[in-house]
């Protein structure tokens, strides 16, 4: 085996690692996949014998990558997500059958980064979501930080910390187990495409903040409140014929069907027994990239009840939580 296939062969062995680090950082698998790609290319151009510890090396260089492209987002004057009403992006959803997540999703998906998170750490300015990602989900310390930043330490530690404020008041872990978030989809689900406005209101936070990404064909919506969102979520669920029982990031979500395509993917942020935020992805481009091959076919109605497979929207609510 030459040099270069060893080297190949190691670098493969950190790409589930550098990829959950970019995708953290731009909250878009493709441009994640292309920062893993850009890492490969540097290291391919480095002396690989003066590295002494590879995945510390390949994950700072990720980390570069990165924040160069955060800030040519900011430079373009691309707001990645407007919290008022407007246009709204929301980071791409990993999308996976009710049962569990695959190896690399799990690796992709640890420490639950959820859509909540992600859209919050897209509101952060870019060095504070690298010292902040880099430091406090993947342990690296705030000296190598500094270096990236061309900061001192003491000042990548402010930013980290700013960072971790901003996300535990926007973005707390869930206390809710897998059941019952699942049961409180399953209920809201019920609600919805049976009209029962009260009934959805009980389930929704009153500070409920509901986000729906159309890209560039469909108008965006921001949405807030218990009652406003709960009209919304009835109108839209007459357009829905079918739905897939999915996890979203990890998480109990659906995928809307109407004439055998996805017409939405729904995520859900679940404190307690209330739903404090949704967010939908309805953007036609990017749903039509999402890979469903493990759901079942499109359109296919048979055994609503077999896991994984879509059911009635009518029959949501009478499959195992």
């Amino acid at each position: 085996m030459s040099e270069q296939d060893v080297l190949a062969r190691r670098f493969e062995e950190h790409r589930p690692h550098l990829r959950a680090v970019a995708y953290r950082m731009l909250g878009s698998l493709a441009e994640a996949e292309d920062a893993v790609q850009e890492a490969w290319f540097k290291l391919n151009r480095a002396d690989s014998g003066d590295i002494g510890n590879l995945g510390g090396w390949l994950t700072t260089v990720v980390g570069r990558v990165c924040l160069d492209m955060l800030r040519s987002r900011t430079s373009r004057r691309e707001d990645p997500l407007h919290d008022q009403d407007g246009q709204v992006r929301l980071p791409d959803p990993v999308i996976s059958g009710p049962d569990g997540l695959d190896p690399e999703q799990e690796i992709l998906l640890a420490d639950s980064v959820g859509i909540a998170l992600l859209v919050v750490l897209d509101t952060l300015a870019p060095a504070e979501r690298l010292a902040f990602v880099l430091h406090d989900m993947f342990a690296v310390p705030f000296d190598e930080i500094a270096t990236i930043l061309d900061r001192t330490p003491a000042g990548t530690r402010q930013l980290a910390s700013r960072a971790r404020r901003r996300v535990q008041g926007a973005a707390p872990a869930s206390d809710t187990s897998p059941a019952r978030r699942r049961t409180v989809v399953d209920a809201f689900l019920s609600a919805a495409r049976g009209g029962d406005f009260e009934a959805l209101v009980a389930l929704l936070d009153p500070d409920i903040v509901a986000r729906s990404d159309g890209g560039a064909l469909l108008p965006s919506l921001v949405r807030r409140g218990a009652a406003e969102v709960a009209s919304q979520a009835i109108t839209f669920a007459r357009f829905a014929q079918s739905g897939y029982r999915v996890l979203v990031n990890g998480t109990p979500g659906v995928v809307a069907m109407a004439e055998g395509r996805p017409i939405s993917v729904m995520s859900f942020t679940i404190q307690g027994d209330r739903i404090t935020g949704l967010d939908f992805l309805t953007d036609p481009e990017r749903l039509a990239r999402l890979d469903l091959s493990a759901l079942g076919e499109p359109g296919d109605l048979s055994n609503p009840g077999e896991p994984g497979s879509p059911s009635n929207l009518d029959d949501l609510d009478d499959l195992d939580g």
